[in-house]
C-alpha cells in the first residue's frame, strides 16, 4: 500500500496547493440546480402529488428524495471516475507515462491511490449537495447502518472498475473529453440516477445490465429510498460486474500503455 498512500499524498498536495474553487462551485451547481428543478418541477407542475405510476415504479412516493438521492449519487459515479479514471491520460498528458510505465509500481495501488483521494474529495461534494437538498425538506435516511455502509461500498467498487477499464479507453484513444462524456451520458440513461429504470425500453433496461453502476444504484435505492433493506442479489450481482471490470481493466493495461507510448513517438 506505499504506492496508493504515497499517490494519495501528491494528489492532495497537488490539489490543496493549485486546486480550481470556480471547478468546485461549477460541480455544485449541477447537482443544487438539478435539485431545484425537481423542486419546482413537484410544486408548480406537479401540485405536490406523484402519480401512482412513478410510486409504483420507483418504490416510494418521495419525488424529491429519490431525485435528491440520485443525484448524489450520480455526482459520486461521475467525479469518482473522472478524478480516477483520468489518472493515466493525465500523467501522457505531463509527458511522464514512460517514467511511470518503468517505474517499479504496479498499476493497481498506484490507482487505488487516486480512487482514495477521488472518494474523499467527492464525499465533501456530495455531502454540500445533500445539505442543499435539506434545505428544500429532503430527509433521506437508510434502512440501516450496515445497509448503507454495503451500499456505499458497492457503488465505489462499480465506480473504480469502470474508472480502471475508462483509463485503457482514454489512453489508447488519446483524449478525454469525448471519452468520458459519452460514458456519462449512458450510464445517465441506463441505470437510473433521476428516474425509474423501468420507464425505458426492455433493450435499454437489459443494456445497462452490462454497467456495474446499475445494479449498484438498484442496492443504494433499496436502502435509500425504497425501504426494501438491502438487496443481496443485486450487491452480489455488483461485486462480480465491478471485479469483472477492474480485472479487464488490468489485464488490458499493458497493451493500452505499449500502444500509447507507440503514438507518442
Amino acid at each position: 500500500m506505499t504506492v496508493a498512500w504515497a499517490t494519495l499524498r501528491r494528489s492532495w498536495l497537488v490539489t490543496r496547493r493549485a486546486y480550481p474553487w470556480s471547478y468546485f462551485v461549477g460541480t455544485l451547481l449541477v447537482g443544487a440546480f438539478t435539485m431545484g428543478l425537481a423542486y419546482l418541477g413537484l410544486r408548480a407542475i406537479g401540485g405536490d402529488q406523484v402519480s401512482a405510476e412513478f410510486a409504483g415504479k420507483a418504490g416510494t412516493a418521495d419525488y424529491l428524495g429519490y431525485v435528491a438521492v440520485g443525484a448524489a449519487a450520480y455526482m459520486f459515479v461521475v467525479h469518482g471516475i473522472l478524478w480516477t479514471g483520468k489518472a493515466m491520460i493525465q500523467e501522457q498528458r505531463e509527458g511522464t507515462l514512460g517514467a511511470l510505465v518503468v517505474a517499479p509500481a504496479r498499476r493497481l495501488p498506484y490507482l487505488l491511490g487516486f480512487a482514495m483521494f477521488a472518494f474523499t474529495a467527492v464525499a465533501v461534494e456530495v455531502a454540500v449537495l445533500l445539505g442543499f437538498a435539506m434545505l428544500l425538506g429532503v430527509r433521506p435516511a437508510a434502512t440501516g447502518v450496515l445497509d448503507a455502509v454495503l451500499a456505499l461500498a458497492g457503488l465505489t467498487l462499480a465506480v473504480f472498475g469502470m474508472s480502471v477499464v475508462l483509463s485503457d479507453v482514454m489512453i489508447v484513444a488519446g483524449e478525454a473529453h469525448i471519452t468520458q462524456n459519452t460514458v456519462f451520458s449512458a450510464i445517465a440513461i441506463l441505470s437510473g440516477f433521476t428516474f425509474p429504470r423501468d420507464y425505458l425500453p426492455e433493450a435499454f433496461r437489459w443494456l445497462g445490465e452490462l454497467v456495474p453502476v446499475t445494479p449498484a444504484m438498484d442496492v443504494i435505492r433499496g436502502v435509500f429510498t425504497g425501504g426494501a433493506g438491502l438487496p443481496l442479489d443485486r450487491l452480489g450481482v455488483t461485486v462480480l460486474v465491478s471485479l469483472a471490470y477492474t480485472a479487464a481493466g488490468l489485464l488490458a493495461m499493458p497493451w493500452a500503455e505499449r500502444r500509447a507510448m507507440e503514438r507518442s513517438y
